[in-house]
């Protein structure tokens, strides 16, 4: 047990449970992009570890790009306004994009991402997260890939965080209300 164990108030979804979602995203996506030389692109930094796994899992001739996003800051909510802070470096016209997200929920940043792919010329524009927070939805948009829905809770692990931390985890978790809420 990690100190980082202590910390959790209970595993949402083990490790093997995740591995075997991933799986299934990227037989789904091996078949959907056969062929179309997608550019996956991650959501930094949460989705870093989700994005490895799904690369791999996904075995289509494809590339990868990064985007870095802040709505949230150290916060537990989103702020609504969404900022780049790390852009894509080459031209994504006529190109396929998968992008790849740890969680959406409020959908700010995803809704704003596709539009601003879209607008930069990308034929198309997926989106496949690791978890659904549909609760918390405030923008219309939903993805075309999802590993899991969860409820309204507080969830890091397997690159999610909270201040930073967390994302060093194996699984998912809910984290305890007195770690976030300074009691």
């Amino acid at each position: 047990m990690s100190m980082m164990d202590q910390d959790i108030l209970k595993v949402l979804y083990t490790q093997e449970e995740i591995a075997a979602r991933v799986k299934e995203l990227g037989d789904q996506m091996y078949k959907d992009f056969e062929g179309k030389d997608p550019l996956f692109v991650s959501v930094l930094r949460g989705a870093f570890i989700f994005m490895a796994d799904i690369v791999r899992a996904c075995q289509v001739k494809s590339d990868v790009e990064f985007i870095a996003v802040s709505s949230y800051g150290n916060a537990t909510t989103s702020s609504g306004a969404v900022q780049i802070t790390h852009d894509i470096q080459q031209d994504i016209s006529g190109r396929n994009l998968v992008v790849i997200e740890d969680i959406l929920d409020s959908g700010n940043t995803l809704s704003f991402l596709k539009q601003y792919f879209l607008t930069k010329g990308a034929a198309s524009v997926a989106i496949c997260t690791l978890l659904d927070k549909p609760s918390r939805r405030t923008k219309v948009i939903t993805a075309d890939y999802i590993g899991f829905t969860v409820p309204d809770e507080f969830v890091v692990g397997y690159g999610l965080d909270y201040a930073q931390k967390y994302r060093n985890l194996p699984y998912i978790g809910v984290l305890k209300p007195e770690v976030y809420s300074g009691e």
